[in-house]
């Protein structure tokens, strides 16, 4: 926020500098303190009168408005007290103003969207006369390694977001929004009879479901034996006859263990499973 602060003074300075204004005096802010009677010259006080902050947003090729993280639209409020002698009369305040938006305009980088000033008026404690009057200027206000007269930008990106912006521990990767967009898929294979198959995928599973189609998870074959046509898989563990392996998942028929017979690869039969990632 100093650079915002800064922007009176910053002002000051670079309309001293500009040869159209060379007859002018200008300053941050008309002193409060006793002053020449009459005065002698043409005096411009510059202050900053309000800041207003809003988001800003991005528009994508789709006509969707993204807000940006780390940036807000910035409209400062400039207010101009200009204050010139009786002798040179009411209309030279409005000389003066219009020569000084000229300059900003046509000569400096402010993106001035709105100026204007109230009616001229009489000062007798300094027998001037005094246009009040001011300039909107809008700018990003984003993350930036410096600024001068060009104000695009007011904060210092290692201040404001740089560390942020280099942890990769809090971040969301692009891994993680594909896998909470997409945290499993579905997928079915013809059984062939072979004593294994192995069901290829994009990824190594954490947890896979098998089902044969249209049919039991488990069909009670007498009152000790059963044959399984579902099973469940984790990592190292798993039901008879499935196991995940390396970006996959295998059936196998073992042969009858405890009373079960794995039957998750029975030519003929159409099984579905659900992996997840």
């Amino acid at each position: 926020m100093s650079a915002i602060s800064a922007l009176p003074a910053d002002i000051v300075a670079w309309l001293s500098g500009q040869e159209p204004l060379s007859g002018l005096r200008f300053m941050t802010e008309f002193p409060a303190t006793k002053k020449t009677v009459p005065l002698k010259k043409a005096i411009v006080a510059v202050g900053l009168e309000n800041v207003g902050i809003q988001d800003s947003f991005t528009e994508t090729d789709g006509g969707v408005l993204i807000k940006n993280e780390y940036c807000r639209l910035a409209n400062l409020k400039i207010r101009l007290a200009i204050h010139v002698p009786f002798s040179d009369g009411g209309a030279r305040c409005h000389d003066i103003f219009s020569a000084i938006i000229d300059c900003l305009t046509f000569a400096s980088d402010l993106n001035i969207i709105e100026s204007g000033c109230s009616d001229v008026t009489a000062d007798r404690d300094t027998d001037a006369f005094v246009l009040n009057a001011w300039i909107t200027v809008k700018s990003d206000f984003c993350p930036a390694e410096s600024s001068d007269m060009n104000f695009q930008s007011f904060l210092d990106k290692e201040l404001l977001c740089g560390s942020h912006i280099r942890d990769d521990v809090i971040h969301v990767t692009a891994d993680d929004k594909t896998l909470w967009n997409e945290p499993f898929v579905f997928g079915y294979y013809a059984g062939n009879s072979a004593s294994s198959m192995t069901v290829s995928l994009a990824f190594q599973p954490r947890l896979v479901l098998v089902f044969a189609h249209q049919r039991p998870l488990m069909q009670p074959t007498s009152a000790t034996t059963a044959t399984l046509f579902s099973g469940i898989a984790f990592p190292d563990y798993g039901t008879l006859g499935l196991e995940i392996v390396n970006k996959g998942f295998r059936v196998s028929s073992p042969g009858v263990i405890n009373g079960g017979t794995a039957a998750m690869n029975n030519s003929g039969y159409m099984y579905g499973y659900v992996a997840f990632k």
